[in-house]
């Protein structure tokens, strides 16, 4: 199918769709809350999805425990609060019914099982020429005006390569395909990655009487999920307002170091850098802990230094540790994958994120515009997808202004021309 989308570049024979607004490529929350922004000011769009409903990475590569890790106030998306009896940290059911209440209030009704295969600008018409292959194998060309990426930081699974993995003969998963410990009973399990899904799984395996042993391959910051009572991330926001956000990392840091007390002597070295500004400059997310910490303290969760080679039912480490193992859970994380379908190279990096030409990350020229990409979690989404919804209907709006003006004045010229 690649194949012939190729042979059809120049010559495109497949259905052509003039859309009178924007595309917006990703039904996930990201796509979900610029449509709302558009309805409401009633500019029309599209919005296309390779997957057959809203939000499939919650839907289906998500583990049955998840719960959101912040609480629900900076999770919602944009004029549609949670329900009142939601509690502080939804579960991840019921966040999906909120989205699909909240796609149901809008009357977003999205364009499933449509794969965009490319996106390239045509600077001689000034349009975005957006092709899609559907799961049929009909091919379909939209022509917009505005291209909204929000396909997110997560679209795609990494898996690693290591040694030896085809010999090992066990069972290997990525995290995104593990729902719930019951298969893993009395099982010994190596859950790569200590990350919050690293934690979680290997937390969710403890409490279905599995082995867990967690890779932690580099440093890592773990902060207790509330201090005092209070969100930990709520405290961060709050004291950003007022103070540098180093010194804000070292108070956190303090907090967490009287809460959790000494994480190191248990393996989890941390960085150098302060949770927050580590977030802000590579994009990685401290650890809030909901239990984990304690199984490692009571060794329920072993902790292991990187992999150095897999063999017949077992793992070898750098350290030159040999460890029996039944299962492997690749808890590695997620990409985007932007710079595989968008044919513009110079918006997004090889990594899949926004380069220079967004200005603050979401808008750059040419009518291109990014959701979900400023590593600021749901919370930054739906503050993006304001300013793109705003953005976009704002031109709309002086456009349409202008045709009717256009209009008046020619109407008005033609009843002059009778008498």
């Amino acid at each position: 199918m690649v194949q012939a989308l190729e042979q059809e570049e120049d010559l495109f024979l497949g259905r052509c769709i003039l859309v009178n607004g924007p595309v917006i490529v990703g039904a996930g929350p990201s796509g979900l809350a610029v449509g709302a922004g558009l309805k409401q000011q009633g500019v029309p769009f599209v919005i296309l999805d390779r997957a057959n409903c809203i939000a499939s990475l919650w839907q289906n590569r998500t583990y049955d425990r998840l719960k959101l890790h912040l609480p629900r106030q900076f999770c919602e998306l944009p004029y549609f609060p949670f329900p009142k009896n939601f509690p502080e940290y939804p579960t991840k059911y019921q966040f999906i019914n909120y989205l699909e209440s909240y796609a149901k209030n809008f009357e977003i009704k999205p364009r499933f099982n449509e794969s965009v295969h490319s996106a390239k600008y045509d600077e001689t018409c000034g349009l975005w020429r957006v092709k899609t292959v559907c799961r049929d194998g009909s091919i379909t060309e939209y022509i917009c005006r505005w291209l909204v990426v929000a396909t997110g930081e997560n679209a795609e699974k990494v898996v690693p390569e290591f040694e030896g993995l085809e010999d090992f003969g066990g069972h290997v998963m990525h995290a995104c395909d593990y729902k719930t410990g019951e298969t893993y009973q009395g099982k010994n399990v190596l859950v790569v990655g200590c990350g919050n899904s690293g934690m979680e799984v290997s937390l969710d395996l403890c409490h279905h009487n599995a082995s867990p042993s967690m890779v932690v391959r580099s440093s890592v910051h773990v902060l207790p999920r509330e201090i005092l009572g209070k969100s930990t991330f709520e405290l961060g926001v709050s004291m950003m307002k007022w103070l540098p956000i180093d010194v804000v990392d070292k108070i956190l840091l303090v907090a967490a170091r009287l809460l959790l007390g000494n994480i190191e002597k248990y393996g989890l070295k941390r960085p150098s850098i302060g949770p927050l500004q580590l977030k802000n400059t590579e994009g990685k997310t401290p650890v809030l802990d909901i239990g984990a910490l304690q199984k490692i303290k009571s060794g329920e969760i072993k902790i292991v230094p990187a992999i150095k080679k897999f063999s017949q039912g077992k793992v070898e480490f750098v350290n030159g540790q040999i460890l029996d193992i039944d299962c492997v859970i690749l808890a590695t994380g997620y990409c985007s994958n932007v710079p595989s379908w968008l044919k513009e190279s110079e918006f997004f990096s090889r990594e899949g994120f926004p380069k220079n030409p967004f200005p603050n990350g979401w808008k750059g020229k040419g009518g291109i515009y990014a959701v979900g990409f400023t590593r600021r979690g749901l919370s930054g989404a739906s503050l993006d997808a304001i300013k793109v919804s705003q953005a976009i209907g704002k031109i709309w709006k002086e456009e349409i202004k202008q045709k009717n003006q256009s209009v008046t004045v020619a109407c008005h010229r033609r009843s002059k021309s009778h008498f």
